[in-house]
């Protein structure tokens, strides 16, 4: 993003300048495998859409303006991201994940990665002596979540990105939950930040995409390397409405946030309600941190993400099952409020392996809607006091 252009600005107009053959105001959507040369090897700058698609690099300028500096490159899911970043690993290699990490992400280091001599180790990252213990048995990439999914602890990312350059480790934030408009990971210290943009960058549950953005050129190269040589990229049309997404990140942030505020505090009081987890609440224990690191134009904002512990797995089922405008389904960050149970959906995949999240929890995406309207249909769901 220029000096000139603040967040909200650059979101509408980075790389999005209107096309030169039409004067059209919107990025066109070039449906196109390949692009006619004028000769063998003179082209126009687009060969082949695997290798580059005009609709994909006009993404990839706007998402690396919002995130202040850098390369960015997108990606046919977030999963596919942290796939690629992976394969600038070798065989040997060690990483660490959060304690309470994605369950896609765990599968993908435990089930796969590992066949390929890559080893994880987990750890709570907001346990900075912990985390420097396991730097110094040695760590290639230490891949945090800050908020983490789904017990929204807050890392100190300053904190870990020194850590991480004093022991020779890349240090890589998956920054899907609090997105770059509240958050700027590589002005905290990240060699690299991470995204599921299907979630609040698209922001309306109807495109799967993912995204890396390094302000190391080098690395950046080598990223867009294996990009290309594994063909993990989404198609023009996603990357058409992704960037249309983007152009209402901002508003749509503000109001998840104020919405999930709400919600937090209210649950807070609940009966029922054995825990809340937000960082927004004054009783959190991430509140100090993500107060200093989560921001919009210098006012404090926590995000739209919100879970909580009942007293047993049955009620948590029991309340899922219970909401009308909260939908029960996975995924997160679209207009519309989602809920679901970690354990047994979005976060399966840590079964034995000791990391299991509380059996009672329950997760809400809280949307836009009005929260009034949000609350009731808890309040219908969790019911009376047992």
């Amino acid at each position: 993003m220029t000096d000139r252009m603040r967040f909200e600005t650059a979101a509408i107009h980075a790389g999005q300048e209107p096309d030169p053959a039409t004067g059209a105001a919107v990025v066109p959507i070039y449906q196109t495998s390949t692009f006619v040369q004028d000769e063998v090897g003179v082209h126009k700058g687009y060969e082949y859409s695997r290798t580059a698609n005009p609709t994909r690099s006009a993404l990839e300028r706007c998402l690396a303006a919002l995130e202040g500096s850098g390369e960015a490159l997108a990606f046919g899911s977030g999963m596919a991201a942290i796939t690629t970043l992976a394969l600038t690993l070798r065989s040997g290699d060690r990483v660490l994940l959060p304690d309470d990490v994605y369950g896609g992400t765990y599968r993908l280091f435990a089930r796969v990665l590992g066949d390929l001599g890559i080893s994880f180790a987990t750890v709570d990252v907001t346990d900075l002596d912990a985390v420097e213990r396991q730097l110094q048995a040695g760590a290639a990439l230490l891949l945090a979540e800050s908020p983490t999914n789904p017990l929204l602890k807050i890392a100190d990312l300053a904190a870990l990105g020194d850590l991480c350059r004093a022991h020779g480790c890349r240090f890589a934030v998956d920054n899907t939950f609090a997105t770059c408009f509240l958050q700027r990971p590589l002005e905290h210290g990240a060699d690299v930040v991470v995204y599921s943009a299907t979630k609040y960058l698209g922001g309306h549950s109807d495109l799967v995409a993912g995204a890396l953005v390094t302000a190391d050129a080098d690395f950046a190269d080598r990223l867009r390397f294996r990009q290309n040589a594994a063909g993990a990229i989404p198609g023009p049309f996603d990357s058409w409405l992704l960037l249309r997404g983007l152009k209402t990140l901002a508003p749509r942030l503000r109001a998840h946030c104020a919405n999930a505020a709400m919600v937090a505090s209210w649950l807070a009081s609940h009966p029922r309600v054995r825990r809340v987890n937000y960082p927004g609440l004054d009783t959190d224990p991430g509140h100090a941190v993500a107060t200093r690191q989560m921001s919009a134009s210098g006012e404090p904002l926590y995000g739209g993400m919100v879970s909580f512990e009942l007293g047993s797995e049955d009620e948590a089922l029991e309340v899922c099952r219970g909401t009308r405008l909260f939908f029960l389904g996975e995924s997160l960050g679209g207009v519309e409020s989602l809920i679901e149970h970690p354990g047994r959906m979005t976060h399966a995949s840590l079964a034995g392996s000791g990391l299991e999240v509380p059996p009672g929890l329950v997760r809400l995406s809280v949307g836009i809607e009005h929260v009034e309207d949000l609350i009731a249909d808890l309040d219908h769901a969790l019911g009376p006091a047992r």
